[in-house]
């Protein structure tokens, strides 16, 4: 029976990363529900985009009082998580703070020193984004598309945060004095739990501090496992995902939009004078499926679209920037972001039940994006420059406009009378070209 604790943990451990890897194999299975696209270009490039936007935060610095909280929790809740190493150990074979054994009881007590501040300023940033997300009114953290689960979902996530920290200074308090009164062997520093928590409890037996040290102890990895689970239900998946979002971001001149392969070709034979326009054109293959231009579901989005989609923080900034909404416009870029991702999880929800792909009558175009939001784009690009993690929801934006011109024939009057004089005239002006310099005659 002395093992129970280590059967026990070991099973939790097992079932938690089970669970959680479970749920990657989904999201992969998800993203790859969009048409393949290759961004393994310039892998240099990549990773150096990556190190510096997902790892060094590079775009967080254009709002610095957020970036340096973001940093806090950031780097905080990375680095205090090397301790749930030392919780596995502990926890399979029954050791206390095994580190001390292999660092050495200097270094390791400079580390936990190291992870107590981080913790502290991990829950001074957390409250703050709490009071600053509920209470001071940001305008972009209090849009319509936050009503309801993403708004919860956030003050969720705060929350744990804040829970996690506290048990972690809970679980060293209690170790420490029990650590002065011999129960445990001297390991560690710890100068805040020590200064601030330790007082309340100096008045309990060895007893209790030692249910409330292993009680912490407990809540704490255990929560570290439902964190790890909550990602794929959360916004926070960023946390793993922001890595090969921004390597496999478009390294392409902002405004740079990709041509159609069919498109391209037939424009350039019309434009080749020694073309013959009578020639006779290759047999079709009676078994090919005619290309699709543009998308209005998420299977005509690519891979990379998709995986912007699970990456989205919903913080907010691309929404900020777009001078649509700042118009009054119902276009918001975070929450085709939003929208997207809702679409893709609605289709795997058919996909378990199903065991595969049937068609349940709905699209991301109208049933979740509305034909007024994608017209409203300026094509700015300004919620792609915003964009922390490079996301680019002007690209999908475009696929839906493609779709709705050259599917539909539905684009805007407008629009659709530019297009013809394009097409007759070759100037977006309704006169013919040889009037063109009639203006420089007067």
């Amino acid at each position: 029976m002395q093992y129970i604790d280590n059967i026990i943990f070991l099973i939790a451990l097992v079932l938690g990363f089970g669970l959680f890897f479970r749920s990657l194999k989904e999201i992969y299975r998800n993203i790859k529900l969009g048409r393949p696209i290759d961004r393994t270009d310039r892998p240099g490039d990549r990773w150096r985009t990556m190190a510096k936007v997902a790892m060094g935060q590079s775009k967080m610095g254009k709002r610095p009082i957020a970036a340096i909280l973001h940093l806090f929790v950031y780097v905080g809740f990375v680095i205090i998580n090397i301790e749930l190493l030392e919780i596995m150990v502990d926890g399979i074979f029954g050791t206390h703070r095994f580190l001390a054994s292999v660092i050495g009881d200097s270094a390791y007590g400079i580390f936990t020193a190291i992870l107590e501040v981080l913790a502290l300023l991990v829950i001074i940033a957390v409250v703050i984004f709490f009071i600053r997300r509920n209470f001071y009114g940001v305008k972009r953290l209090t849009m319509k598309e936050l009503f309801g689960w993403p708004k919860q979902d956030a003050n969720w996530i705060l929350i744990i945060e804040f829970a996690l920290m506290t048990a972690f200074f809970t679980m060293n308090a209690s170790d420490w004095l029990l650590q002065h009164r011999g129960v445990y062997d001297a390991h560690g520093s710890f100068p805040v739990s020590s200064d601030i928590i330790a007082p309340l409890f100096t008045g309990l037996s060895d007893g209790t501090l030692t249910f409330i040290e292993r009680g912490a102890w407990w809540f704490h990895f255990l929560g570290i496992l439902f964190f790890m689970n909550y990602l794929y239900y959360s916004k926070h998946l960023h946390i793993i995902l922001a890595f090969p979002n921004t390597w496999y971001a478009n390294l392409e001149p902002k405004g740079k939009f990709k041509n159609l392969a069919s498109v391209t070709a037939e424009i350039k034979l019309m434009m080749d004078p020694n073309a013959d326009p009578y020639a006779a054109q290759p047999d079709a293959d009676p078994n090919a499926v005619p290309e699709k231009f543009g998308a209005n579901d998420i299977f005509d989005l690519n891979q990379v679209q998709l995986l912007n989609a699970y990456s989205c923080t919903e913080c907010g900034r691309c929404t900020a920037v777009c001078p649509a909404n700042i118009t009054g416009k119902k276009l918001s870029p975070r929450k085709i972001m939003m929208d997207t991702r809702d679409r893709v999880e609605e289709v795997a929800k058919v996909i378990n039940k199903n065991g595969k792909w049937e068609d349940d009558g709905r699209k991301l175009l109208d049933d979740h994006i509305q034909r007024e939001e994608i017209w409203a784009c300026t094509t700015c690009n300004a919620c792609v420059e915003a964009c922390p993690v490079l996301i680019d929801p002007l690209s999908i934006i475009m696929e839906m406009r493609r779709f709705l011109v050259m599917e539909q024939s539905a684009a805007p009057q407008e629009l659709n009378l530019m297009m013809t004089n394009v097409e007759n005239n070759a100037a977006p002006w309704q006169y013919n070209q040889a009037d063109r310099l009639n203006w420089a005659k007067d």
